[in-house]
């Protein structure tokens, strides 16, 4: 029996839930966006129209992936981050709404930093913090740090997607090396590194250890290396008075204003998310 673009949603949206799927409604939309090539808008228009055979089978399979542990975000290939639209492979970790704090912390430290403000994103990932900098602080410019290959690539498909070629520039860094002298007088660096201790990868939720870059997630035995070593190495990077902020992983963030302490950050603080977890720890170097 036919069945219309509404049923099939409703039908992928109630199978998501059952599964414990978070965001079951919008990622129930963006698989059958995807499935049948439409826009969220031409969907929401041709709900009560009819589906083919060979659209239903396609939901399907893209339900059974997900259904599998795959992330939305690499079946489909893209994400949005901020109100902005990112290509998304499996090179590199799915944007999350945790890392909003992140971007929003940056975007009034480049704000305050006032024309012409430089800012890396050190272990860019995607590039969706610098991005999303890029966009709303239309006078910066923004430096994308990554040592993957593949990551480096979806960074640059991502400048170019968001039509940002001439303020963002991509480049190969090592975060655990001394920056080279062409990584200098930042004002902000913003950093998401890998926090999740080694130990505790293999127990991490299948859609996340078995299909995100592990290179991105991994932090060493205590999730603190790559907090410890950029707090050192990359102070020089920092103009006087320039700003490192950090995300965190749960209850790190004691530690981690500890580690920026111990290297002479100043005016140091912490935002919590938008679930109360503190997940942004950032100071000043003045010194």
């Amino acid at each position: 029996m036919a069945t219309t673009y509404n049923n099939l949603f409703l039908d992928t949206r109630a199978r998501l839930r059952k599964a414990g799927v978070e965001m079951a409604e919008l990622e129930a939309r963006e698989l059958i966006c995807y499935a049948v090539d439409k826009t969220r808008e031409q969907l929401y228009r041709d709900m009560r129209l009819y589906a083919s055979s060979a659209m239903e089978r396609r939901v399907e399979e893209l339900v059974q992936r997900r259904l599998a542990g795959e992330p939305v975000a690499y079946i489909v290939g893209e994400w949005e981050f901020y109100g902005l639209p990112l290509d998304i492979s499996p090179d590199v970790l799915v944007p999350r709404s945790d890392t909003e704090v992140l971007a929003e912390r940056a975007i009034q430290r480049a704000q305050g930093a006032g024309q012409s403000a430089r800012v890396l994103d050190l272990c860019a990932g995607s590039g969706c913090v610098g991005l999303v900098v890029a966009k709303y602080v239309p006078t910066c410019r923004v430096v994308l740090g990554e040592l993957s290959e593949g990551a480096l690539r979806v960074c640059k498909q991502n400048v170019r997607r968001n039509g940002l070629n001439a303020r963002v520039t991509c480049l190969s860094v090592d975060a655990l090396e001394t920056p080279s002298s062409a990584l200098w007088d930042f004002d902000v660096i913003a950093c998401n590194p890998p926090y999740i201790p080694t130990g505790d990868i293999p127990g991490l939720d299948a859609s996340v250890r078995d299909y995100e870059p592990h290179m991105a997630l991994d932090g060493g035995e205590d999730g603190l290396d790559f907090f410890r070593t950029i707090a050192a190495k990359w102070k020089s990077a920092l103009r006087l008075g320039g700003a490192l902020l950090f995300e965190v992983g749960m209850g790190q963030a004691p530690q981690v204003e500890e580690i920026l302490a111990l290297n002479g950050y100043e005016n140091i603080q912490t935002s919590a998310d938008a679930r109360g977890i503190w997940r942004v720890v950032e100071g000043t170097a003045n010194g």
